[in-house]
């Protein structure tokens, strides 16, 4: 896997009894899960929750429903080199996500980094369910979700026609959802190199993000077509950030025997942004999983800013 080219520490810990509890909470009806606010610029100062949502990415998941609207999109590898996305709203929600699918061990230590997030994931391993309870954050998968809130339908055949509602979570997100990630947005910052597109590959998947200076964002391919959501929409990003981590074999596999790849994103590392028709070499720094993904600058160590708009972080084997 390999890469062709053509923000802060918070948090208190939580224990498990006081996750529990919050998780109940979240599931009341009438409950929401934030604050009220916005995404542009930097975010607010009061914090705010997160809907995180696992999504399907093989093909015949295509094309996905309500991608466009998510503020983070990551990208992940999964079983036998393949991509799985977590779409994370921290502003609007659009009426219809998915399709939806299963939690890996990698979005437990991912989301850590957000303040008291919710995720809605179709199932896991039943090794992985304990420690799914265990990790703080909320479990909206459809045995803990209200009735109404997902269901199966559209042209796709199963598993890949599972769709939620998020509506029907409470879900709400505020505008601070993302003030713990570390990122931090604002003009494009001086250097970097002019950069017309980008690749990113995984075994068995690869992602493309190809500059167009009319629409001003990085247009997203997935292995080899270009993106585009279910009303026929591109899907694009303002801000590419292909993070270079340690992606390693867990204690999970799959009914065929493929193991689950653990991606870690606690550490340091290199990383490479894509924004406004440029690249910048960068740096990434984690110390603890319960803080935020810092972005720097690789020759000065500055903050590096993002554009404002949606963000795709794509892990890349190191």
């Amino acid at each position: 896997m390999g890469t062709r080219t053509g923000s802060g520490t918070r948090k208190r810990r939580t224990t498990v009894a006081a996750v529990a509890a919050v998780a109940a909470l979240a599931l009341a009806p009438g409950c929401t899960l934030s604050k009220t606010g916005g995404t542009d610029g930097n975010p607010p100062s009061d914090g705010g929750r997160v809907l995180a949502v696992k999504i399907d990415n093989v093909r015949p998941a295509r094309p996905q429903t309500g991608l466009e609207a998510a503020d983070v999109v990551y990208a992940e590898q999964v079983e036998a080199g393949l991509s799985r996305l977590m779409a994370v709203y921290a502003g609007r929600v659009p009426p219809v996500v998915g399709p939806v699918r299963s939690a890996r061990e990698t979005d437990l230590e991912l989301l850590r980094q957000f303040d008291d997030p919710a995720l809605v994931f179709s199932g896991a391993q039943s090794k992985l369910l304990p420690l799914i309870s265990a990790a703080p954050l909320r479990q909206l998968s459809p045995g803990k979700a209200p009735g109404e809130a997902y269901f199966r339908g559209g042209d796709k055949a199963a598993p890949h026609n599972l769709f939620v509602r998020p509506k029907a979570l409470d879900a709400d997100p505020g505008g601070g959802g993302l003030e713990s990630t570390g990122f931090r947005f604002g003009p494009r910052p001086k250097g970097g190199t002019p950069e017309r597109e980008a690749t990113v590959r995984f075994p068995a998947a690869r992602f493309t993000f190809t500059w167009s200076a009319q629409q001003e964002r990085w247009l997203v391919s997935m292995d080899g077509e270009r993106a585009r959501t279910t009303d026929g929409g591109p899907l694009a990003a303002s801000t590419v950030v292909v993070q270079y981590v340690k992606v390693r074999e867990s204690r999970f596999h799959d009914r065929s025997g493929n193991n689950t790849p653990l991606t870690e994103t606690v550490g340091s590392g290199k990383a490479r942004v894509l924004r406004d028709g440029r690249a910048y070499e960068a740096r990434w720094e984690r110390p603890l999983p319960q803080d935020g993904t810092e972005f720097t600058t690789a020759d000065g160590g500055e903050r590096l800013p993002f554009a404002k708009g949606q963000v795709w972080v794509v892990y890349a084997k190191a």
